[in-house]
């Protein structure tokens, strides 16, 4: 008897980036840490972190993908990753050092985005409360 398999889709906001079948298991990071999934868990939701994901088939062997922060939806033995960006590659190193360089990078600058909003909308508010007593 054949041991269990499961489906994995990788999707981006505009694609489809991989989908594999006959996946082993699969190994993803959290912010709380790295976890992995084997056919016969329960299902579950993740939110993930920028990072590193694994997979292993017996076709491919181990493969590795960085991607950015997103969300890992298990419902039988098909596994949905849906994700912002990922970067597919061999060499785990050079896959880190775009995880560090990509997403980590993309998080700081909408973090000043977010800032520069958050002073924009303040400064309205304020003009619309004088406004507002004249």
């Amino acid at each position: 008897m054949q041991p269990a398999r499961m489906n994995l889709k990788i999707l981006l906001p505009y694609k489809i980036f991989a989908e594999k079948t006959g996946v082993l298991r699969i190994v993803a990071e959290s912010r709380a840490g790295s976890f992995g999934l084997l056919p016969h868990r329960l299902d579950c939701v993740a939110s993930l972190a920028p990072g590193i994901l694994v997979f292993e088939t017996e076709a491919e062997g181990e493969v590795c993908m960085a991607v950015d922060e997103g969300i890992l939806v298990k419902s039988g033995t098909d596994v949905l990753v849906s994700v912002r960006n990922a970067i597919g590659g061999t060499d785990l190193g050079k896959l880190r050092e775009a995880v560090e360089r990509e997403f980590l990078n993309l998080d700081e600058q909408q973090k000043s985005v977010r800032s520069v909003l958050a002073k924009l909308e303040s400064g309205f508010v304020r003009r619309f409360a004088e406004f507002h007593h004249e």
